[in-house]
This record gives structure tokens, sequence and C-alpha cells, in this order.
């Protein structure tokens, strides 16, 4: 009952396990088949709309509860709508720019490490903080 393997066992599984993966296409996003697909532009477009929306949307309302506690209407309702804006627009510029697409990712997509605090303060890693060159 043991499961041990003699070596040209595991041998002979890994050339046929390379031959295998050889025969195959690669596929999926992490080998770039689906970078340029339509529907990734149209995930974008979505993202972009959505983003701007509700930056508007919370400003907005943001605005009105405080013009209903502090019986200032409309100004907080107004004031709000540009802030809500502005913050809507920097979202915007931030996704166009693919500023903050994920945790450990710097500008130009480069892998960027959790050590050290210089690449959340100001966006521009050290290249000791950067992974994978």
């Amino acid at each position: 009952m043991s499961d041990d393997k003699s070596p040209n066992e595991l041998d002979d599984f890994d050339a046929r396990l390379r031959r295998a993966r050889e025969g195959q296409s690669p596929t999926g996003p992490e080998n770039g088949e689906f970078a340029n697909t339509p529907t990734q532009g149209f995930g974008l477009a979505f993202r972009i709309g959505t983003e701007l929306v509700a930056a508007l949307a919370v400003g907005l309302l943001i605005g009105y509860w405080l013009d209903v506690w502090l019986e200032t209407a409309p100004w907080m309702m107004v004031m709000f709508f540009f802030l809500g804006s502005a913050a809507g627009i920097m979202n915007v510029y931030r996704a166009a720019q693919g500023i903050g697409l994920g945790v450990g990712i710097g500008p130009g997509g480069k892998i960027v490490s959790g050590d050290g605090d210089k690449p959340e303060a100001t966006g521009k890693p050290d290249k000791k903080d950067i992974q994978g060159n």
C-alpha cells in the first residue's frame, strides 16, 4: 500500500505531462488571448459610466440629506453636486489611466510588492519595490 513511486515513473509522468502541455494552445487571459477582444472595451466603458454616475449620485444624496437636516436647500446639494462631479471625473481619469487596477498593481501595470510605503504614498515605486523585472 505504498504510494512511493520510483524516480523513473515520475520522470516518465513528467515527460508525458510536458508533451501534453506542448500540444495544447495557450488559452486564457494570463496568456493575452483575450486582451484585444471587444468585450474588454465594453467593460471599461461600463466601468467608466458607473464610476461617474455613482459619484454624482452619492454627492447629490449627501447634499440632499444635509439640506434637509440643516434646512439650507438647495445650497448643500449644489455644493455636493460639484464635489461629486469632481470625484467622478477623478475616478474616470484613474480608470482610463489604469491607476488602481488592483492591489499590488502599480503604474504601467507593473507588480509592486507590499514592502515599504513608497508605492502607496507616491504612486511611483522604486526599482527595489518592483518584482518580476
